[in-house]
């Protein structure tokens, strides 16, 4: 397969850079993959495509700032893992600033480049560890063309984020408020969101792409509840990653466990957990949106989309939804 198969043409106006006034207001592309058909929902209509054993996973990893400009405003370093408290690998901006032994001064801590690894990523030691809350920033998705703004720190959180420590959030859960929640049968998994799911594919065979990995986390009430679900509804591609790299790696069962994963989910992929998706939409070209092509079929999903744009929906991370059933 090419990655060319998967593109497809959106309108700019229809990328969604600032969040609805309300969490649960979004509208919901319900798509059947048994019919082979779309509806056009809200939502708030979740509950009524949900039976009483189905069960909800949800992410609940917590967005950190993450981005951080040097005190002169000329370097920018972006916190890929803290190693330590005072050792972080990083992406930085411009790379002919950042080179070996080079330093950079962000509030009262000087960095020094001790490491440049093979893909780019600098190991930077701190003099003493950097306030994040005083100079870090939310590394928001390039496409919505702006910088954080203080709002962003509450609004691009899910309501029950909880686990610090992923740099992007799992959009598919900002749609959830404590009152939704509260009404359907529900556990979490972690998996921390990293800054690869950004980036673009850049093999012309989608089968050469290398993943990025991320950390997860599935905890002995989770595991027990998924394996007595009758049907699991993942919320969001991160929620999906996790089971299925579970269930693929201990025979189809979801097992406490941790680790990191690297699964990379186009079609062709035999789901062995999931039975249903709530996602937004995603980038064209992209590791994601081939995700859901393995779910529902890429006929499917590329219909469904033309869908979307004929009806402009809102994409991306502060965008509307699509469930798939």
């Amino acid at each position: 397969m090419l990655t060319t198969d998967f593109d497809y043409h959106l309108p700019p106006e229809l990328i969604a850079s600032e969040p609805l006034p309300e969490r649960s207001a979004s509208r919901m592309l319900v798509v059947h993959r048994d019919r082979g058909v779309v509806e056009h929902r809200a939502f708030k209509d979740l509950p009524s495509f949900l039976t009483p054993s189905d069960l909800l996973v949800l992410n609940n990893t917590r967005v950190v700032p993450a981005r951080f400009f040097s005190n002169d405003g000329s370097r920018e370093v972006l916190r890929v893992e803290p190693l330590s408290p005072t050792i972080w690998r990083c992406m930085v901006k411009p790379g002919k600033r950042f080179r070996l032994g080079h330093t950079v001064e962000i509030g009262d801590s000087t960095g020094t480049v001790r490491e440049i690894l093979e893909n780019g990523d600098r190991i930077i030691e701190w003099s003493s560890p950097v306030d994040e809350n005083k100079h870090g920033h939310l590394a928001l998705p390039h496409y919505m063309g702006r910088e954080d703004q203080p709002q962003d720190r509450e609004r691009y959180q899910t309501v029950f984020s909880k686990a610090e420590g992923a740099i992007a959030a799992p959009t598919a859960g900002l749609h959830f408020t404590p009152e939704m929640l509260g009404q359907l049968p529900h556990c979490f998994v972690t998996l921390h969101v990293g800054v690869g799911t950004f980036q673009p594919v850049k093999v012309d065979k989608i089968e050469e792409h290398q993943m990025h990995s991320e950390r997860y986390i599935v905890s002995p009430e989770t595991a027990e509840r998924v394996q007595q679900a009758g049907r699991v509804v993942a919320v969001g591609t991160t929620a999906m990653r996790t089971l299925e790299t579970v269930a693929r790696d201990h025979d189809g069962k979801i097992v406490p466990t941790s680790g990191s994963t690297d699964i990379f989910i186009y079609p062709g992929f035999e789901f062995r957990a999931v039975g249903a998706l709530l996602t937004n939409f995603h980038l064209p070209k992209s590791t994601l949106i081939m995700l859901v092509s393995a779910f529902a079929g890429k006929d499917l999903i590329m219909h469904a989309y033309e869908e979307a744009i004929r009806e402009r929906y809102r994409f991306f991370s502060y965008g509307d939804c699509m469930l798939i059933l």
